[in-house]
């Protein structure tokens, strides 16, 4: 059925459901005008794209074989097929303007993805990506919940996040060992977090590094924290009191620099 193998080391599984390409394709929103689709594979999710007949389509494809079937089956891609690591390329230029993300997502650079889009929140609006089940229960999860994480919070703070479907391991060529399924991630009114957002990354990383312990016993590499947060756990704290205790750290590490 496919000319191109799927291979492991890129973490690839080629969905063969049409109905469910067609329902992912679908979950851009409307307004939606420049996409970049990250690992097309066979193209069966770049079908559906191109028929919707965005202002640009920009697919991006590391598999030399998988890039070769694309120009063979959708010579309608032209130069807009880049055959490159999404992970190490440059976004600046390829839009003007915003634009959305979306792919089936290999399962073992997905995270690496996220935090790719997260690094141009400015300039990606949306995405929507298909994942295994599991990262996506944990990038959804509010506050409170034990799936609650680092991506989640980091997210969060720029995107609104839905948990869309749960797509079955028999719907792909080879079949994962694990439930997938679809989110999307729109971009929020937050222009600015209030807080530095490299200091942000990094109180967020070290509170859930140790997250069962409190977050006075967790922060202890950066500081002494003794503040409100200080008998709560990580996965307690919403975003806007994750920037809060941002600001908190960001004095206690200053003081202790001065």
């Amino acid at each position: 059925m496919y000319e191109v193998r799927a291979k492991k080391h890129l973490g690839q599984h080629f969905l063969k459901d049409e109905n469910i390409a067609a329902k992912i394709a679908g979950s851009l929103s409307p307004a939606t005008k420049q996409v970049l689709e990250v690992g097309p594979g066979t193209g069966v999710l770049t079908k559906y794209l191109l028929k919707q007949n965005f202002d640009k389509l920009v697919a991006v494809e590391i598999d030399r074989e998988s890039a070769a079937y694309l120009r063979n089956h959708y010579p309608q891609l032209g130069d807009d097929l880049i055959e490159t690591d999404f992970l190490r390329m440059s976004l600046s230029g390829l839009f003007d303007g915003q634009f959305s993300v979306i792919g089936n997502f290999p399962y073992n650079i997905s995270s690496q993805i996220f935090f790719r889009i997260l690094e141009n929140h400015d300039r990606v609006n949306e995405a929507v990506g298909m994942i295994q089940k599991e990262v996506a229960v944990r990038i959804a999860a509010p506050p409170g919940k034990k799936d609650y994480g680092i991506l989640s919070v980091l997210l969060q703070a720029w995107y609104d996040i839905e948990y869309l479907f749960t797509v079955d391991p028999s719907v792909f060529v080879p079949p994962p060992k694990v439930q997938s399924a679809v989110i999307r991630l729109q971009r929020n009114n937050t222009t600015d977090l209030g807080c530095d957002e490299k200091f942000y990354l990094q109180v967020v990383k070290t509170a859930f590094n140790q997250r069962r312990k409190t977050l006075h016993n967790a922060l202890k590499p950066m500081g002494d924290y003794n503040g409100e947060f200080a008998g709560k756990r990580a996965e307690q704290l919403s975003v806007q009191q994750f920037v809060s205790l941002t600001n908190e750290m960001q004095g206690i590490v200053n003081s202790l620099a001065g």
